[in-house]
């Protein structure tokens, strides 16, 4: 039977011959119809996109000095040139898979009758396939239909892998056309850096580094022979997987070199007996993705690729396009970030996130300078490691607590309510009379809102908005949003930068990041109604929805920035694989209040460090910096937050329950937070010793800005009080 089909097979050859040479005489006849016009063309763009379309490469993401963090790719590739592969490469690879490359035009006809006839006998059918003919059906597999995730390019991989004379046929005449399209050179060095090797390594400049460390200038003839030999079945020739058969491979490879007069028997003999010489526990290759840029950077690689894919870039585009994304990331202050955070909690505390952002505020852009958190960014949950976007997605689900009083204080100033000189009133239990609650453990069977101040803290009858700020009653905030209205506060959070948070409904987030991302697309109408009357609205200012501690970090820069909010942006410049910068589409800066309003709300917020809540954190590591700030503590100690920032550097610092968060936080000391069903953490400790820890370092030998001037429109409303 098996020679019955070899000459079937040795048939279907001499016509695939006749209609090659047909097709060559009269390229829209294709050979007495065996070709149509469709066919033709399809043949004709599939050359010359062989001669003109590059491969997919790897994407690289630097910091803002240009220095590469992480390499994001389906295909690891070095694109080489054919001065920078070594003679001994190329003649390797010749030798043992195509020894007529440099005679044929496309098809060796010789070898492949012999390989006809041999397959006929019961032989075995080496030499069927030019070079060029290889190139073809490895430029179809590994970058036409590269993609094993479509369906589209399953069937083409299957398709371009088809043992039939059609496929063939096909696969010859490209090759015909491409010789008159590409070099011997271009086609050589086409092929070495498309084909493919094993574990995700494409191209022998990938190859020659995973493998050896080296270049692929630099492959000597033994490297050169057990790469050449690879090609034939890398993952049955892997070196790491299966020693014994790669060395068989290589050997013959050079036993082909000394046949084709490209090595000496005396050499070959003796590269015989040397050992593979491939790098140890396998090949040196980048991680690929953002696991790469390591257990400190990751987190700001990851939010790097979020921002990109929602700009509208596509993740397989991302991953192919071989582009240098320069980010906004400074090394230097990620670096004390993380150690800020993870001196507060211990990254093997299960459960327990710290977390810290940094924006640097501007009229023309907010750009991202480190997003760091207590976890390693990775895999491996038993090493303290995760791959949640912690300080960037809205996955603090216990919320920001008291740091949403800024937004109700705003409102209030902007609707004319109250001066940060002004006094409200700040009882220490309130009913509210316009907002409604369904259940509440604070008033039990009333239908309307009640609030009540942290246990024990008394402010009297009334007190300063700017005293208000920095100790935080919860009743005098409830009331200025009664007075305010509710519309107003929630517009002004949205306007000061809560989008995507708003956008998270508030009532917890799905556990997987896409259906999170999903989520946090819904509109902010349909989540905080500007109804006074609407259920449990009443609470907005005292934070309790999910929120991002980037986005918070954002607020702090527009309030610095005299009120212009612009896309916390984590991208400095991205250029595609020739260089040319590619335009990321941002949202425009704009001014969202008025500059006036900003810069007396940041005087309303100067008190915190030096009377307020955070007084004690701050004078732990001697802080003498003007600057604004907020603590938070979210309802039953389920995350707690410190918000702040100075004229040149915003952040914030969150602490909160990842995985589960339900229960509470508690604290016996740095270092030394847990998970736990009744919580005491409070935002002016762990945040805010992680927020002071990190700025003081951070600002070192910096200039001590002064806060903005207030204007008089914004500090008394009240008349005298």
């Amino acid at each position: 039977m098996r020679r019955t089909d070899g000459i079937f097979k040795l048939l279907g050859l001499c016509l695939l011959a006749g209609v090659l040479l047909a097709g060559m005489m009269f390229p829209f006849v294709g050979g007495l119809g065996v070709m149509s016009n469709q066919a033709s063309a399809t043949v004709d763009n599939t050359s010359t996109h062989l001669a003109n379309v590059p491969p997919p490469l790897v994407s690289t993401v630097t910091d803002a000095d240009g220095k590469p963090i992480a390499s994001l790719y389906q295909q690891y590739r070095i694109p080489t040139a054919s001065d920078q592969i070594s003679d001994a490469m190329k003649w390797a690879l010749v030798s043992i898979e195509d020894k007529r490359f440099y005679e044929h035009n496309g098809v060796d006809w010789k070898g492949t009758m012999r390989a006809a006839i041999s397959n006929s006998q019961g032989g075995d059918t080496q030499g069927a396939s030019s070079l060029t003919q290889q190139y073809v059906k490895n430029y179809l597999i590994n970058v036409v239909y590269w993609n094993d995730s479509n369906p589209k390019h399953i069937i083409g991989r299957q398709k371009a892998q088809e043992q039939t004379i059609a496929r063939k046929l096909k696969e010859a005449r490209i090759a015909v056309q491409l010789e008159t399209k590409m070099s011997k050179r271009a086609i050589l060095t086409g092929y070495l850096n498309v084909v493919e090797f094993s574990q995700r390594i494409f191209g022998v400049g990938a190859a020659a580094r995973a493998y050896f460390g080296v270049s692929a200038k630099q492959l000597d003839t033994a490297q050169a022979a057990l790469l050449a030999g690879m090609v034939n079945n890398p993952t049955a020739l892997d070196p790491w997987e299966n020693p014994e058969a790669a060395k068989k491979r290589r050997n013959l490879v050079l036993d082909k070199m000394v046949e084709n007069q490209k090595l000496s028997k005396k050499d070959a003999e003796r590269i015989k007996k040397q050992p593979l010489g491939v790098l140890p526990g396998g090949p040196d290759k980048p991680a690929a993705n953002c696991v790469g840029a390591g257990p400190e950077h990751g987190f700001f690689c990851q939010y790097v690729e979020d921002y990109l894919l929602r700009a509208g870039m596509d993740k397989n585009d991302l991953y192919t396009g071989g582009y240098t994304i320069k980010t906004t990331l400074d090394r230097d202050a990620n670096k004390l970030a993380k150690e800020s955070a993870e001196s507060q909690v211990s990254k093997m505390e299960p459960n327990v996130a710290n977390t810290l952002s940094l924006v640097k505020p501007g009229k023309k852009r907010h750009k991202v300078v480190a997003l760091a958190a207590n976890k390693d960014y990775g895999p491996d949950k038993s090493k303290g490691q995760t791959v949640w976007a912690l300080p960037s997605d809205v996955v603090n689900l216990g919320g920001g607590g008291s740091t949403f009083k800024i937004f109700t204080a705003a409102a209030a100033m902007q609707e004319g309510v109250a001066g940060i000189y002004d006094k409200i009133a700040a009882p220490n239990f309130h009913i509210s009379p316009v907002f409604i609650a369904e259940e509440q453990e604070t008033c039990p069977g009333n239908p309307q809102y009640c609030v009540v101040n942290y246990p024990g803290a008394t402010y009297g009858s009334s007190i300063t908005l700017q005293d208000a700020l920095a100790v935080s009653p919860n009743t005098a905030f409830v009331i200025l949003e009664e007075k305010a209205g509710m519309g107003p506060v929630v517009n002004m959070a949205e306007k000061l930068g809560m989008r995507r948070s708003l956008a998270a409904n508030g009532q917890g987030l799905p556990p997987d990041p896409e259906s999170r991302n999903t989520a946090i697309r819904l509109s902010q109408s349909e989540i905080y109604k500007p109804n006074g009357n609407w259920p449990g609205s009443g609470s907005f200012t005292l934070g309790p929805a999910a929120i991002s501690g980037l986005e918070l970090s954002n607020v702090a820069a527009t309030i610095m920035s005299g009120g212009v909010w612009c896309p916390p942006s984590p991208i400095a410049e991205v250029t595609d694989r020739n260089g040319k910068t590619v335009k990321v589409p941002e949202e425009p800066c704009k001014r969202v209040i008025p500059e006036a309003l900003a810069d007396t709300l940041a005087v309303g917020l100067s008190k915190d460090h030096t009377g307020g809540t955070a007084t004690g954190a701050a004078a732990s590591v001697g802080w003498d910096r003007p600057m604004i700030g907020k603590t938070g503590t979210a309802q039953d100690a389920k995350a707690s937050t410190f918000v702040g920032a100075t004229p040149q550097l915003a952040g914030a610092a969150m602490v909160f329950r990842p995985d589960f968060p339900d229960g509470g936080l508690c604290y016996v000391g740095p270092g030394n937070v847990y998970a736990c069903e009744n919580g005491n953490m409070q935002g002016a400790r762990t945040p805010a010793l992680t927020w002071f820890g990190a700025m003081s370092k951070i600002l070192e030998g910096k200039p001590k800005l002064p806060m903005p001037e207030p204007s008089p429109k914004y500090e008394r409303m009240q008349g005298d009080n």
